[in-house]
């Protein structure tokens, strides 16, 4: 059993300044559900000596809609997402991809700000010391990613530099296609705040020593939107996606005039369809032009050899995003 010191933070300042205290290896932990079975596993090089409590910090779990839009604290429970009105009613696949997170029991402890930071899933990263010690892999320091040649079934088709896991964060892909912006906060009362997918890299995230996800601001959606978030799983419901793509479209007398394709579970970050968006704004949605734009989605796609599967699967789930989004 490894000791550690475990210290219950009851403000962000005093957790951010726990979090980069010289000379420790600090963790924060907010529900757990991702964390303590790391800890568990024994994943980490270096366990941590320092666990920071979040859930002691007032304030961190509300979810809060008005005209400006919707904030949400980084310590909001999933569950109490999924059921929201607000957000039901007006950033409905935000609520969706909540829902799609794991089983009830977890979402009732799991928070948003620990399902945006959560671990990647990759079985190397993941391998238990305690089943012939820890895999050194890229993302651990070592030299290689031990995936390329190795079992590649759930790994990155898009973005894959030297680490080819991808994230694992269902709401990370539904609050991309929302524009939605994470409010980060470190030492000293630094700010700073980002677009969804530009919070990870290939080998984690953008977060600094003491630095923490503190909220989530999504702008009020267009009158006329109409979304969808789809997720493929191997096992339903508790499994993490194998793909999922969040679809938001506005619709205007019939023609689209702007669109949001995200896909997840693809690379290291929520994958945003650029030129597949182009290809749906100026004309109508039917079924024709949701194939169109899958095609384009999922042209840049280059697999490895154990799960170019992923491709046709990806499309085929990001035309019934979009056909599922027309409906409402």
């Amino acid at each position: 059993m490894r000791s550690f010191r475990h210290v219950r933070a009851t403000t962000v300042a005093e957790a951010c300044a726990l979090l980069a205290e010289p000379g420790t290896r600090a963790r924060a932990n907010a529900g757990g559900s991702d964390l303590l079975g790391a800890l568990k596993d024994g994943i980490y090089p270096e366990p941590p000596d320092l666990l920071v409590d979040l859930k002691t910090i007032p304030g961190l779990d509300a979810i809060e809609a008005d005209e400006a839009g919707l904030r949400v604290g980084a310590l909001a429970r999933l569950a109490d997402i999924a059921r929201s009105e607000p957000i039901r009613a007006h950033w409905p696949i935000f609520s969706q991809a909540a829902q799609a997170v794991a089983s009830p029991q977890i979402r009732n402890v799991a928070t948003l700000g620990g399902n945006l930071c959560q671990e990647v899933r990759c079985w190397y990263f993941r391998y238990p010391a305690g089943l012939g010690g820890s895999i050194d892999c890229l993302r651990k320091g070592g030299p290689r990613c031990p995936a390329v040649k190795g079992d590649t079934r759930y790994h990155a088709i898009f973005e894959g530099r030297g680490c080819f896991a991808v994230c694992p964060s269902d709401t990370a892909v539904a609050l991309a296609a929302l524009d939605a912006i994470v409010v980060l906060e470190g030492p000293g009362g630094a700010r700073r705040e980002l677009p969804v997918q530009d919070v990870y890299t290939p080998l984690g995230t953008v977060l600094e020593p003491g630095e923490l996800v503190t909220a989530v601001r999504v702008p009020p959606p267009a009158e006329e939107a109409r979304s969808a978030f789809l997720k493929f799983t191997v096992r339903e419901p508790i499994d993490f996606a194998v793909v999922s793509v969040a679809a938001s479209i506005t619709l205007r007398d019939g023609v689209c005039t702007d669109a949001r394709l995200v896909l997840g579970a693809v690379g290291p970050r929520p994958y945003r369809a650029l030129e597949a968006e182009a290809r749906l704004i100026g004309g109508p949605i039917d079924e024709r032009a949701a194939v169109e734009a899958a095609e384009v989605a999922l042209a840049g796609a280059k697999p490895l050899r154990g799960n170019a599967y992923k491709v046709p699967l990806a499309r085929s789930i990001v035309m019934r995003a979009i056909l599922a989004a027309l409906e409402g």
